[in-house]
């Protein structure tokens, strides 16, 4: 990604400073621990240390249209909301909390600034078909049409074109948003846009939870909660006893559970 592309007025964008996980964990303690000026110093090199994540944020609004130095600006709200209610004690990187964050704030002011308002009816309906759309290429390997979208959601074909048409830039949900590392935002992520802090919270913790667990926890939680298959059915396919299913499956939600 070259950042240097997206210029913003008053910004070398291409000399951002990047701070480390471990400086960023840091600048977070002292903001939480330290005394009043030393609180003011770590916030606004936490800030400064984070204004690439804002641009990459903004990359993905780069061909709308909108004044880029507007959206940095907005992102920047964005990023100090996030800093200011980052919880430290949860086991997740900051950019993982903070993406959602900035994004929520662009949406927000596209959406109060856009002269033509879309309906929050008409985006869950683009929002659906985008997900069906998914559904049916992994289904049947192809790009299915929009009277196949339109039959699986029982709704006219047209409903579904202008539901399309009517959100800008339709996007695979599977499309990154941003990415460092390990840690790596997907739009299917960012659908459920009118979350609350705390949901926002709730979902990073049982992702980071899912990561923790073994390839084989992963597999039977899979095949028994997504694949809706019973124990005796999963243990045949792995190759393992019903009761060794049973017990890693009961291991593995009480992880989840713990650690939420």
């Amino acid at each position: 990604m070259q950042y240097s592309k997206v210029e913003i007025c008053g910004v070398n964008t291409g000399k951002l400073k990047v701070l480390k996980e471990s400086e960023k964990r840091e600048l977070l303690t002292i903001m939480k621990n330290g005394t009043e000026k030393e609180k003011a110093k770590a916030r606004e090199k936490m800030i400064n240390g984070n204004l690439r994540l804002v641009l990459s944020v903004i990359q993905r609004f780069t061909n709308r249209g909108e004044n880029l130095d507007d959206l940095f600006q907005v992102g920047v709200i964005g990023l100090i909301k996030a800093i200011d209610n980052f919880d430290c004690s949860l086991n997740v990187r900051f950019s993982t909390y903070g993406v959602p964050m900035i994004i929520g704030e662009i949406r927000r002011y596209l959406r109060d600034n856009n002269a033509l308002r879309v309906s929050r009816s008409m985006r869950d309906t683009a929002y659906h078909a985008m997900q069906i759309k998914e559904k049916l290429i992994n289904e049947n390997n192809r790009e299915p049409t929009v009277e196949e979208i339109a039959k699986v959601m029982k709704v006219p074909k047209e409903t579904v074109v202008l539901a399309l048409e009517a959100i800008v830039e339709p996007v695979s949900l599977y499309e990154p948003v941003f990415s460092d590392g390990d840690d790596t935002i997907y739009v299917m992520d960012m659908l459920s846009s009118n979350n609350s802090d705390s949901n926002w919270l709730e979902e990073i913790s049982f992702k980071e939870s899912i990561k923790k667990l073994s390839k084989r926890a992963k597999k039977i939680l899979d095949l028994r909660f997504l694949k809706g298959k019973t124990q005796m059915e999963v243990a045949k396919e792995i190759g393992i006893s019903q009761a060794q299913v049973s017990r890693i499956e009961k291991g593995a939600l009480n992880q989840i559970k713990k650690d939420m």
